[in-house]
This record gives C-alpha cells, structure tokens and sequence, in this order.
C-alpha cells in the first residue's frame, strides 16, 4: 500500500521530533511505500538536512511553518466576502459566540455562514457541543474550499482585515470573558498563531497526483501536522490515521502559563476544536500510553476509534545485559537521563544522603548531560549539594578521599553506552517530578534491573508492578524503597526478570512496527473503493469491482476496466471503456 505520512518538525529532518519512531517505522514496513509531507518548524532545521532515507520513501514534499511564503494571491470582492464569512465563523466559535449572535462574523447577512445550529459555547449538553463541531468544521473547510479556489490564503490570513474579524469576535455579545478581555497585542498574538497554523490550507498537496494518490493518510502527530490529512479526506476521500505521543492542548497549557488570559483561552480553544475535528474524522486515533489516550478522550475521541501503541525500542543493545544479570555491584544505585530541574535531582541526593545511615557502602552514579544553560547551572548546584552532604571519605589516614556520588557521562571507557550504565547497579533510580514516557526506565527493564521510580505521568503503566513505586518529592520514601531493595538481592532479581519480560513484550520495535502494520490493513480493509468501473455507455457499471479488491497488496496487472480517481497508486491508470461484449451466439437452426 502507499501511505502518506504526515510530520510537523519531525522527519525526515535530522533534528526532528518524532524523528526514531518514524524512521524505525518506514524500514519496518519495506514492503510498503511512504510518501512523506513535512512541515518545517525553523531554518536551522532545514538547514541540517534530512536522515538517510530507504527506497520505499518514493516522494518527500516540505513547506515552511517558520516563514509565510508570499502567495500572491489578491482577493476579489467576492472571495473577501467568503473568507469574512468563514474566519468570522472560525473566530467566534473559539470565542464561544453564540450561532446568530451580532457581529460575530463581520457584515456578513444573518443565515450567510450556512453552519449547523446548536447552543452556545461552554453548554454542557451534548447537541450543544456537535453543533458548535460543526461550526468550527464547517469554517475550516469553506476557507480550505477558498484557498483551493483562490491559490492560497496566505495574505489573507495575515491581513487586517483577519485581526479585524477576531477582534469583532471577542467583542460580540456572548463571547466568554476572557475573550472580552482581549488587548491589540493579544489579538495580534492569536492572529499569528492561528494564520501559522492555517498555512497547511494554501498548499497544492491534495491533488490526485498528491495525497489524494495515497491509501492512507498517518499523521505523526496532533495539532497542525493533521491539517493535510483533513483536508486531503475532504478533497479525495483518503481515511486519516492520527498518532499522538502528547496530546497539543496539554503540550499549550503547560508551556504557556505566563500567557495573557485572552492569548491562553483563544489558542487552547483553537487547539481543542482542532483536536476534537481530527479525532472525529480519523478512523483510527492510536495513543502511546493511557495517560495520553485519557487526554484524547477529554478531547472527543471515541473510544471505539482508540487504540494503545506504546513507543517501540531497540531492545538489542541491552540484551547481553538483560542476559547477565550477575554483572552489577550489589551496593550501587544508578540514575540515567538528561540532567534538568524536572528529574528531582536534589530529592535523589536527599534521598542518597538517608540510605548511606543504613548502607554505608552504598554509591550513586548519576550518569547524563545537561540541557541548555538551565540544566547546566542545575548540574552545577547538584554537584556542589553532594559536596556538602558527602564530605570525602578515605579508608585510612594514608588513603586518598572518595565521594560515594559521582556525576558521570556515557561515551567515555568506562561507560561507552547507556546499557554499561545500568549495568554497573543492582538498581535503577527515577526521581523525576514530570515526566513523559520514562526511556531511561523502560531501557533499564530492557536490562533486567529492579526499579525505584516516583509516581509520575506513566511510570506506573510502563513498570505494570515490576518495581516500586514512591511519591514525587518524597526523599524519605525514596531512600526506604531502595534500602529494602539494597538488602533484599532475592526480590531484585525477581522484580528484574519481571521487568526484562515486560518491557520484551511491550516496548521493542517489533511490536510498535506490528501494531501499527495491522492497523493500516484494518483501515485500508474497510476504506470505501475509489476506482470506478464504466461500461460502454460511460456510466458506472454495478458489481464491476470483485470483493478481494480491498486486499492491500500489489497485483501484477492492474484491470484495463478500472479508472482511479483518488485511489491508491498501484491502482492507477486511465479511464476505459469496457471492453464490446461479443455477440450471442445465433440460435440452433
């Protein structure tokens, strides 16, 4: 089959998000071709340049979210009516403007926008919440539909005339309150943000010869990466897939919290519609944890069209390890991860400082780089904090002094990977206050080594009870969990096998890549047929096209009878007159 995989700042750039599972994900699937449409989220980016591609990536196409291309693109009196309506439309529904309320949608005539009726914003009644859906829908597409007509959006979007809509929006009545409250400024910020997001509308990606040429559509993430995938299933009918490792609108709240209140409301709320009309219109949404997949729910993904894919590692560096597990020094407790102030690393020293009382020949290594200035001038603090809690100690008074916590980097003889780090303890330490899909403890697992972890964002679903589990912030409980680990080399090794299996099962590459295969077969099985059969009048003809045709494999030869119209690449071919039947034979004389 031939999947349209869709990126934002992600691959095929070298410094992409995204970029492992995706890479891992088209050499898994080498019998399948990937069409990849990226968007770029910065020069430098572009400037790095793309991973070695496979030959199954047949086609790359990029467009910039870091610059607005000038598109030329003059609206005539018309088209600027069309896209006041729509804009106006999109604009009061992210300020929970009532449908039908005044100057919620500029000088447009009442009945003009031509949306779905429903109660206001905020309502908590089903109906209320499909009609305003439907708003937002219905003005994401009618400007999709003036972009295809026009050329493109671009000035639009950045026009006056826009910032004027927004602002007629956050002033109608009905309109919640910090919407209300919106300043120049803040419009001028939500203008920005929301024309960046709706660039992916001013592109030539949904063309037969573009996306609408795929049998599938993956987005590889939420938010404005989905945007083609919408748009090439309103165009051309292809299903959407969407994979989400985070979900946007919690990725908004949590890096804008000094946002004025207007900015923060009107772009969550955008990012909420968006998401909400994504899930809708996928017939698959996949989540890499059930932390990520109750967000999605929060959202509007039905339960039906959800599906758990968690994150696929390569289990072969650890295996020798995970094989071995007499090779670690039985007093030793091991952090790994990037050094920064949301993984704890003075509660861990805290901690550290409780075990030595009732282990004396304990040690910690904590082993990772700083990220940025701000993880370097927490490593700095972390250091000089052990200096204080563990004052050399020496063996004699003619031995030199030994610090029981050392500050370590792989890639040096002692430690040249990330599997000789976890090696070198009988257990692994987490202490982190946030935390996203925990690789350093699922790559510990992967050695079979005993964990101690705080109960933060997945941990408790990766670990499934192979190891323990304490309170963030808590040093007294940490320093008591791996005390009784430190004492208990029984119950280690069997929290380790646990844990080893677990993670086989659940976190290797194979299993992602197997998931996400029998996925694509499941859409692609039940896609509705795009290639149509015609006679010899020119009309379609019934039962032309046999059942097996859903079968997502390549035939050798394709129908002379089958014309393509948006359907999948080895399907294509030119429009066909079926064949003259040939004449009855003449009766028995």
């Amino acid at each position: 089959m031939r999947i349209g995989l869709l990126t934002e700042g992600g691959y095929p750039y070298v410094s992409g998000d995204a970029k492992l599972w995706c890479d891992r994900l088209v050499h898994g699937l080498a019998q399948h071709e990937f069409d990849v449409y990226a968007l770029s989220r910065s020069e430098h980016q572009e400037d790095e340049g793309w991973i070695p591609l496979p030959p199954n990536v047949r086609r790359v196409r990029t467009a910039p979210l870091w610059m607005a291309e000038d598109d030329e693109v003059v609206l005539g009196r018309r088209a600027r009516r069309r896209f006041t309506e729509h804009f106006g439309e999109l604009a009061a529904v992210l300020c929970g403007v009532p449908e039908g309320a005044s100057g919620a949608a500029g000088n447009v005539p009442e009945g003009a926008t031509g949306s779905v009726s429903g109660g206001a914003a905020g309502s908590d009644s089903e109906g209320a919440r499909t009609a305003e859906a439907d708003r937002f829908a219905n003005a994401l597409y009618g400007l999709a539909e003036l972009a295809r007509d026009e050329g493109g959006l671009a000035g639009a979007l950045r026009s006056e005339a826009a910032v004027r809509t927004l602002e007629r929006a956050c002033r109608a009545p009905g309109a919640h309150h910090a919407a209300r409250g919106a300043r120049v400024p803040d419009l001028l910020a939500v203008a920005g943000h929301v024309e960046r997001a709706l660039r992916p509308l001013s592109l030539d990606w949904y063309e037969d010869d573009g996306l609408g040429a795929v049998d599938l559509c993956h987005a590889a993430s939420g938010g404005t990466a989905v945007l083609p995938g919408l748009l090439a299933r309103h165009f051309t009918g292809v299903p959407l897939m969407v994979t989400e490792y985070g979900v946007r609108l919690r990725t908004h709240y949590l890096t804008t919290p000094d946002a004025p209140p207007a900015v923060r409301s009107l772009l969550a709320a955008f990012q909420g519609r968006l998401a909400a009309e994504a899930y809708g219109r996928a017939e698959v949404v996949t989540a890499g944890n059930t932390h990520t997949r109750r967000w999605q729910e929060r959202c509007g993904a039905g339960r039906d069209k959800l599906r758990t894919v968690h994150p696929g590692m390569d289990a072969g560096p650890f295996a020798e390890i995970g094989e071995s597990p007499d090779r670690a020094d039985p007093d030793t407790l091991v952090w790994v991860g990037r050094v920064e102030p949301a993984k704890d690393l003075v509660s861990l020293l805290h901690a550290f400082a409780e075990v030595r009382k009732q282990q004396p020949r304990a040690r910690l290594r904590i082993v990772g780089a700083p990220t940025g200035p701000e993880g370097a001038a927490y490593l700095g603090h972390c250091r000089s904090l052990a200096a204080q809690l563990f004052p050399d100690e020496a063996a004699g008074p003619h031995a030199s002094g030994d610090n029981p916590v050392s500050f370590e980097e792989t890639g040096g003889p002692d430690l040249p990977a990330a599997a000789d780090a976890y090696a070198s303890g009988a257990v692994t330490v987490l202490s982190s206050v946030v935390e996203g899909f925990p690789v350093g403890l699922a790559e510990a697992m992967l050695c079979g080594r005993a964990t101690v972890s705080t109960d933060v964002g997945v941990v408790v679903e990766v670990i499934g009870g192979t190891g323990l589990v304490v309170p963030p912030r808590n040093p007294r409980a940490l320093a008591e969990a791996c005390v009784a680990l430190l004492r208990d080399p029984e119950r280690r090794a069997r929290l380790g096998a646990a844990a080893r299996a677990r993670a086989l099962e659940l976190f290797t590459v194979e299993q992602n890549i197997e998931a996400f295969h029998s996925i694509y077969l499941e859409i692609v099985s039940r896609a509705p047929v795009r290639r149509v059969a015609l006679d010899g009048a020119g009309e379609p003809l019934p039962f032309a096209v046999p059942a097996e045709a859903h079968v997502p494999v390549r035939w050798t030869a394709a129908s002379p009878r089958l014309t393509t119209r948006g359907g999948p690449g080895w399907a294509s071919g030119r429009p066909v007159r079926a064949t003259t039947p040939a004449p009855a034979p003449e009766a028995a004389r």
